[in-house]
């Protein structure tokens, strides 16, 4: 049997996307996510925020870093691993998320910006958009979708 170790989170990224290469020229974006979940403590439901730090390899890595802002809500699946090291004489463990998927959901509500426009950013009308990382290709995404049509020119019976 084969162990198992996947992750997909769904939440709002903590700081700006760092972007930074390997000695060898390999691309890497860094981000962290917070997700939260609701706990009861005693006769009240509190909220816990829990925060991952995500890496996104490759090119897939550069394409999205630009998009990755502080406050945006984005849906990540990948595989876990943990980071250990010793400081100070203190054993110490971080768990990573290695991003097979990253997908940009919705508007950047924390600062207030909207991907829309001329600079080929995601619009809110293209939907969420995705980026792989498997294939080492181009980011995947959704066609934008046609505008809306207001015209009811037929005759609707109710």
């Amino acid at each position: 049997m084969a162990d198992l170790s996947v992750a997909v989170l769904v939440g709002r990224l903590t700081r700006d996307a760092e972007l930074k290469y390997t000695n060898s020229g390999q691309a890497i974006c860094h981000f962290s996510v917070a997700t939260s979940s609701r706990k009861k403590k005693g006769d009240q439901w509190v909220d816990e925020a829990s925060f991952w730090d995500v890496d996104l390899w490759g090119k897939q890595g550069e394409s999205v870093n630009q998009y990755l802002v502080k406050g945006k809500l984005v849906a990540v699946e990948g595989t876990m691993r943990q980071d250990r090291w010793e400081q100070d004489g203190q054993s110490r463990m971080k768990v990573i998320i290695n991003a097979n998927t990253v997908q940009l959901l919705g508007s950047n509500q924390a600062g207030g910006q909207s991907y829309g426009g001329s600079q080929g950013a995601p619009s809110q009308q293209d939907g969420p958009r995705e980026y792989q990382s498997r294939d080492g290709g181009r980011p995947q995404g959704q066609a934008p979708r046609a505008p809306a049509s207001d015209d009811f020119s037929d005759d609707i019976p109710f």
